[in-house]
């Protein structure tokens, strides 16, 4: 009898191991929840909290486009490695925003070299002494005008400066070779976009500065998005340029026109939709309209 009970008692805990085993492994999936995949010609994109990253994979190192956060870069820097061992050699930064930069930190004594333009530097550093958390921070330490390139394996990168958009500090980076530009926060997929005026935010130079991304880039080329409505669509085509650049101005003329008819700032903050621009959804129009505003106005 009792050596029946004890078969029957180990066959159980067997059994419970097992089922423990199973639920711990899909808490680790549900954890692990990010994405990590290649695009083209050894460059890549990383999403999971915050704006979306873009690494390259070289013959002499990886290059990361922006960081999230200290909770989600440590996940890119190991998915990297994996990759074979070579040196973090830069870390870039589309502009200072801590959903792309926070992770900074997660890169000292890794990253060779933390690039931005010089406006980002600015930004990042005035906004970490006003939160008390400069401690926190990896700051660029190579910064730019209106140009920036490096030569990665086969792979060239070259970073540009259009002026004031989301920031007065965004910057596109072009990996050449495989026909791919990170936009930053130049672009919101289909979702309201976030205007920091405070940081030298404008919408009318953000609609010119997607004018000439238009004009510089080909049909061919793929863009990572900072951000989309819809997570699996952080990439796109100059269509999609277009589409927000049509936003903006939708915004603008929306904005423009209530105006003129004599709305208070009150009854405009009451929109829902920006006519001819349905698809731009989510949280946070108020933003939109309330740059747009201010910006119309000369606040």
């Amino acid at each position: 009898m009792e050596r029946r009970n004890f078969i029957k008692n180990s066959a159980l805990a067997v059994a419970l191991l097992s089922i423990y085993k199973t639920d711990v492994l899909a808490q680790q999936e549900l954890l692990r929840a990010y994405n990590f995949k290649p695009l083209r010609n050894d460059v890549g994109i990383f999403t999971e909290q915050g704006g979306t990253i873009g690494w390259l994979n070289s013959s002499n190192g990886f290059v990361v486009v922006d960081a999230q956060f200290p909770t989600t870069a440590p996940h890119v820097i190991d998915e990297l490695k994996k990759l074979g061992e070579k040196p973090f050699k830069y870390l870039i930064n589309t502009h200072h925003h801590g959903d792309h930069t926070a992770g900074n930190i997660s890169f000292k004594g890794l990253a060779e070299k933390v690039v931005a333009h010089q406006n980002s530097l600015v930004n990042q550093k005035r906004g970490a002494e006003k939160a008390n958390n400069l401690d926190k921070q990896l700051l660029p330490d190579t910064t730019f005008g209106t140009k920036w390139s490096a030569k990665m394996g086969n792979e060239n990168i070259k970073a540009y400066y259009y002026g004031s958009g989301h920031t007065n500090g965004d910057a596109v980076y072009h990996f050449e070779n495989a026909n791919i530009v990170h936009v930053g926060d130049l672009v919101f997929n289909c979702k309201f976009p976030y205007i920091d005026r405070e940081n030298g935010a404008h919408i009318g130079n953000w609609i010119t500065a997607l004018d000439k991304i238009q004009n510089q880039f080909d049909n061919d080329t793929l863009f990572i998005w900072g951000h989309s409505l819809d997570p699996e669509k952080v990439t796109g085509n100059k269509t999609d340029v277009k589409a927000y650049q049509n936003y903006l101005q939708n915004l603008l003329t929306f904005v423009g026109g209530e105006i003129k008819a004599g709305k208070s700032k009150e009854d405009i903050l009451k929109t829902t939709t920006i006519p001819n621009a349905p698809e731009w959804k989510g949280e946070g129009i108020e933003r939109s309209l309330t740059a747009a505003y201010d910006e119309l106005k000369g606040v």
